[in-house]
């Protein structure tokens, strides 16, 4: 894949170079070479995808030199030297100032192997735990991850907006699957708190002494200050709050009055509860007193059975990514397989769409398909029985737009191949995109 991590190698011999190289590639690795330090710093830059391996002696800038350099772009980057015999005692002092590894030469390319392998492991943590922490504190990326066009999305869009930019407390309840913990990383981001510590504390999954150190201290160890004894603005997540033990909420009630008596600009810790029970459940589980100071603002997350086609947006974008995932080609749907999404209760919401998703392509990479029967192997009945069947107009709107979607994705936003594949006259396709605010820009 395109995306995958590299090896730098760095060294002034050309048939070193080239059999560090190939000996990598074959082991399945992929590589660049650089014949000097300058040349490898004009390429490698704070979020490098990959390691650096480099000879520890070389003419200019030696290795130790490159190292300090590196390391002053991206303390985490991953460096092994190569190491003549004698040079030892340099590569002692290298992994002291920070070096991943080192191996001398004549080296054992088995073992190589192996130190590249673990300095990429490593890599890739670092790398996805810095896309995350960015992903988690932009606004905007977080706001797409909401995907849809159904009314009931877009309004939550605006209220995430609104409720991001006051600085009360925020309630979010809904079913499960709903997506409760994306809105308060939203809610977090998009606000003025944006970058600002976001501290997420399950009430369910703690005991109460260690739920009790984790909000009012003592401090269960000397890197984790208690949240409510925060002295700088932060937001605290508190999931699961209808779990609260009752001796706790009395604390943290007395916790929020002393915040809010002691500070002139608001809440120093935001808090954002989330609960799987209904707001009127979750009252019941909480003292009077304080649910009213959490939920001072509300949102309720809509279900995905009254979401209408976002459903269809929704398991074709999972689709894709779980078939970039197993490198396969998309399952194709048909109408069958839509009215059944449409049709179905989904009481595991999105999650249980993104599970559903996942199955359907492993499914279609073994030559099989059917979602109906996937359907029913998760026991999801037809979510309108009882209810009225929604109107036939409504599945054949909804399967027409994922077809042209899918359509301009498969030939990169070219009408002209749209036109020939779905057998549409250009002006009947430009006014079912308009109609479905699709855009060739978009698929380019």
């Amino acid at each position: 894949m395109s995306d995958k991590l590299k090896v730098a190698i760095i060294d002034d011999e050309s048939d070193m170079r080239d059999s560090i190289s190939q000996w990598l590639e074959l082991s399945g690795f992929k590589t660049v070479c650089f014949e000097s330090a300058n040349a490898a710093l004009g390429a490698i830059g704070a979020d490098f995808r990959g390691i650096v391996l480099t000879d520890i002696r070389m003419p200019g800038m030696d290795g130790m030199e490159l190292l300090k350099r590196l390391h002053a772009l991206d303390s985490a980057l991953p460096v092994i030297m190569i190491t003549g015999h004698g040079d030892v005692q340099m590569a002692v002092e290298a992994m002291r100032i920070g070096a991943q590894d080192f191996i001398e030469k004549p080296f054992d390319p088995e073992k190589l192997t192996e130190l590249v392998r673990r300095a990429l492991d490593s890599r890739r943590l670092v790398l996805d735990n810095r896309a995350l922490r960015r992903e988690l504190s932009d606004g905007s990326i977080l706001l797409r991850k909401l995907m849809g066009n159904s009314p009931e999305v877009e309004k939550l869009r605006e209220d995430i907006l609104d409720l991001a930019q006051a600085d009360g407390n925020v309630m979010i309840t809904g079913e499960t699957g709903t997506g409760k913990s994306l809105i308060a990383h939203a809610i977090h981001a998009c606000g003025t708190r944006q970058g600002k510590p976001f501290i997420a504390v399950n009430c369910a999954a703690l005991n109460e002494e260690e739920l009790a150190a984790r909000l009012f201290g003592p401090a269960l160890n000397d890197d984790s200050r208690p949240v409510m004894a925060a002295t700088e603005p932060c937001t605290l997540c508190l999931e699961d709050v209808d779990s609260l033990p009752e001796t706790l909420q009395a604390r943290l009630l007395a916790a929020i009055e002393k915040m809010e008596a002691d500070s002139d600009d608001g809440h120093v810790v935001r808090i954002t509860s989330v609960s799987s029970q209904p707001a009127e459940e979750t009252q019941k589980a909480l003292r009077p007193d304080l649910f009213y100071r959490l939920a001072g603002m509300e949102i309720v997350t809509p279900t995905l059975r009254d979401r209408g086609e976002d459903i269809l947006i929704l398991f074709n974008r999972f689709l894709q990514l779980f078939a970039e995932d197993y490198g396969c080609e998309v399952p194709e749907l048909t109408a069958q397989d839509a009215a059944a999404l449409l049709q179905a209760s989904w009481p595991g919401n999105i999650r249980q769409l993104q599970n559903l998703a996942e199955r359907a392509v492993l499914q279609a990479r073994r030559g099989e398909s059917g979602i109906a029967t996937l359907l029913a192997d998760e026991g999801i009945h037809d979510g309108n029985v009882g209810k009225g069947e929604k109107p036939l107009k409504e599945h054949v709107e909804a399967f027409e737009r994922m077809l042209i979607e899918n359509a301009l994705r498969r030939n990169r936003g070219s009408v002209a191949s749209v036109m020939e594949e779905l057998a549409l006259p250009r002006r009947t396709l430009n006014e079912k995109m308009a109609k479905y605010g699709l855009s060739r820009a978009n698929y380019v």
